[in-house]
């Protein structure tokens, strides 16, 4: 089963978007009123078992189970009797709504993300319809949304041939409401083979980004070109009364920004990771978790270059383009030599020229990093790099780049 997701600007009419806010202000009330049933729970519950607790007790009784989807589903339907507006609502966006906090608990305790908060008027952007119905669902550039009816949108590219829209997210962004189709089509896409010409790619604050090639490429700032017009916006935004008319514009004026902001950088993620993909029938780089980075003393350039975007970017369009992609182990690239596989010490920020005292090979340090992540990757297919540098004229011809701990101490050659 593949699966695709096309985005589309949206043009409903006014009485559609009075439809789509009165929907976003239903479901915010439904998450609020099940976060507060289970954050209550879960506070009943503190309390110590031989002693009163004097911030907490027993509010709920013992026997009350804890208010996961099925309770709260169930809770949902008896609900609208005594609360009639939650009929005017699809049934089934609300009950995703739910869907929504529970998978939001649920990743919480596995992957250690935050603990979800309360929802006001300008956080819930979006809600989903599961499924639309049966009959004609698409007609030229109008989609047919339950309740809704018929929403213009503007048709940048048509769905493939094959795929059937099976659910349809409503998004209100700063420059307007965006339509997001979940495409599905019955068939099996087989993973990309390596091989072809190998490519590293090394990602950095200095360049944006090294090949394996000698190609350098500089780092756009995406948010220095806006950042003064986005400072004097903010500093009268401090000005404002808050809840006031002029507070909300200034607002709307600040998000419009900074989803240009936003836009750009991804506009140009996509135009890089096709460029790096042409003549390339394998692509690697490090496997880094940015989030470290995000953390660091560059953690405002980082957030800016936006890495870890630029990565799922590419791995998308290298599975599109049918190109291999990997991701190698990123210790010492930069302290290895390509050529010889000799170690040749920790670099300082400053040293941008790799030279190496043992074979005398001399490049860019990030072009070298980038020629040793291509090794590594070619290694780890069990290939032969001699063999792909003879037919291509590559660098770096070695077949081992791990080396010993005793070797890094000794600045000796590399050895497996």
């Amino acid at each position: 089963m593949l699966t695709l997701t096309y985005e589309y600007k949206a043009n409903p009419t006014n009485e559609q978007i009075k439809l789509i806010e009165y929907t976003l202000d239903v479901c915010r009330q439904v998450w609020n009123f099940a976060l507060r049933e289970r954050k209550d729970w879960l506070n009943s519950r503190k309390s110590p078992i031989n002693a009163c607790s004097i911030t907490s007790e027993y509010i709920i009784p013992a026997d009350i189970p804890y208010p996961n989807y099925n309770t709260q589903a169930k809770a949902l339907t008896l609900a609208k009797k005594q609360y009639p507006e939650l009929k005017t609502v699809n049934a089934q966006v609300l009950q995703q709504v739910l869907r929504k906090l529970e998978t939001a608990f649920i990743d919480m305790k596995r992957k250690g993300m935050g603990f979800p908060c309360f929802k006001n008027r300008y956080r819930m952007r979006s809600y989903v319809y599961p499924q639309l119905g049966e009959g004609q669902i698409l007609r030229g550039n109008q989609i047919k949304l339950p309740q809704i009816g018929w929403v213009e949108y503007a048709k940048s590219r048509e769905i493939p041939d094959g795929f059937v829209v099976k659910q349809v997210r409503v998004v209100r962004k700063a420059s307007g409401y965006f339509l997001m189709f979940t495409l599905e089509c019955n068939v099996d896409v087989p993973s990309p083979v390596a091989s072809g010409n190998p490519r590293g790619i090394d990602l950095g604050l200095d360049k944006f980004a090294a090949t394996s090639d000698g190609e350098l490429i500089e780092r756009p700032r995406f948010l220095q070109t806006l950042h003064r017009k986005l400072k004097l916006l903010q500093r009268r935004l401090k000005k404002k009364h808050k809840g006031s008319n002029n507070r909300h514009k200034l607002n709307r004026k600040i998000a419009r920004l900074h989803q240009r902001i936003s836009d750009t950088r991804k506009d140009w993620h996509f135009k890089l990771a096709h460029k790096l993909c042409d003549d390339a029938g394998m692509i690697f780089v490090e496997d880094i978790d940015f989030r470290v980075w995000a953390r660091g003393m560059f953690c405002k350039h980082t957030l800016d270059a936006g890495f870890g975007q630029f990565v799922s970017i590419l791995q998308w369009v290298c599975w599109k383009r049918g190109v291999y992609f990997a991701k190698v182990d990123k210790d010492y690239t930069s302290q290895v030599c390509p050529q010889c596989d000799a170690h040749t010490g920790k670099k300082k920020l400053g040293d941008r020229i790799h030279s190496c005292p043992e074979c005398g090979y001399t490049t860019h340090r990030d072009v070298a990093a980038a020629q040793v992540i291509r090794n590594r990757g070619v290694n780890a297919l069990g290939r032969s790099v001699e063999q792909i540098a003879c037919k291509d004229g590559l660098t770096g011809t070695v077949t081992s780049l791990v080396k010993s701990q005793r070797s890094r101490k000794k600045g000796g050659e590399a050895r497996l």
